[in-house]
């Protein structure tokens, strides 16, 4: 059961796979979906869940990027009409993911939408970047006192500071800032991952990073850099016809990003600086020792050009050179043994 932020981020890096409303309307594709998320290894799948009706005009212009992947002679009122999932289909689709374990999640866009997923129970609520100045639907749904993970495209730090005061407002803390660039595809130049630390710490809240790039590098990279949650859109075929697939994965590069993060989590540690168990052998092999430059004889008082320093790393370690100078050898030494202690007899 995930109530609370530290469920969400307590062992790895959430990731969400946003299918979003790549399904096209059909169930059988948003199952297929789910089952390429569940591949991948994801932890979450995400939709989208909206009213036509409640969240656009019947005249609304679309953006650019939409009039690129769709009809541009049909206004964003008909597109968003055509990819809309009723309750039933909520419910098939969440029971689907029950079954695959794997967390079924929708964004929410309207009041009556928060209630359609209130009634699924869902365990969280990613909030949209659209309606992060959406001040009563954030209220809304900051007062079910569920997690919230909240995407902080198009905004200043001005925005995201009203959103968040007015969530803790309801008495919820459970807030997960995402840093997003609200443009599909995103420009390299414009992601600015950087701005994802600046909201750490301006809030002191956890943060994660909602990537609307044409590849894997950068949720990565945000990753490594310390984001708690990853999303990221994937799509079954990037040329069908729809507002989101030419800006999605496959879902070969989601199962890809997935391991790659996966990796890096591991690369990351846990900040001690220590040798490995897996270095201590070749320490030995690559570290140096002060060995005999020449034949010396036991008596015989050690000068400087009298040592080497060369691998492996067994003997007497360099930086020790100063006193083994002017010591007394205890025992015949050849060139290039390496030189001990218990052979050595120091200057009083």
């Amino acid at each position: 059961m995930i109530n609370s932020v530290k469920n969400i981020i307590k062992n790895k890096t959430f990731i969400i796979a946003e299918a979003g409303v790549n399904h096209n309307g059909s169930l059988e594709i948003a199952k297929k979906l789910i089952d390429a998320a569940v591949h991948a290894e994801a932890d979450a799948v995400k939709f989208q869940t909206f009213s036509t009706d409640r969240l656009v005009t019947k005249n609304a212009p679309k953006a650019d990027y939409q009039n690129e992947t769709t009809d541009r002679n049909e206004s964003q009122y008909d597109m968003l009409k055509k990819l809309e999932l009723t309750y039933e289909e909520h419910k098939i689709l969440e029971y689907y993911c029950q079954e695959n374990n794997i967390l079924f999640m929708s964004t929410p866009f309207d009041f009556e939408s928060v209630d359609l997923l209130e009634k699924l129970g869902v365990e969280l609520y990613k909030i949209g970047s659209g309606d992060l100045t959406n001040i009563p639907l954030l209220q809304y749904i900051a007062k079910k006192q569920k997690p919230m993970i909240v995407s902080t495209g198009m905004s200043n730090l001005g925005e995201v500071e009203e959103a968040v005061n007015y969530i803790k407002g309801c008495g919820n803390e459970n807030i997960i800032l995402l840093h997003c660039i609200s443009n599909y595809p995103a420009a390299y130049e414009d992601v600015n991952l950087k701005a994802m630390n600046t909201l750490k710490e301006a809030f002191k809240l956890p943060v994660g990073y909602s990537d609307h790039t044409s590849g894997i590098e950068v949720p990565i990279a945000a990753v490594a850099m310390g984001a708690k949650v990853i999303e990221k859109h994937f799509t079954l075929d990037k040329t069908m016809e729809g507002p989101d697939h030419k800006a999605s994965l496959s879902s070969k590069e989601l199962k890809e990003m997935v391991s790659n993060i996966r990796y890096v989590e591991s690369a990351l540690g846990n900040g001690i600086k220590k040798p490995q168990d897996s270095e201590r052998n070749n320490r030995k092999v690559s570290r140096k020792s002060l060995t005999a430059a020449r034949n010396l004889k036991k008596g015989d008082k050690i000068s400087k050009e009298d040592i080497d320093i060369k691998r492996p790393g067994t003997g007497i370690p360099p930086k020790f050179i100063d006193e083994i100078v002017g010591s007394v050898l205890l025992r015949d030494t050849k060139i290039n043994d390496i030189l001990k202690w218990n052979n050595l007899k120091l200057e009083d």
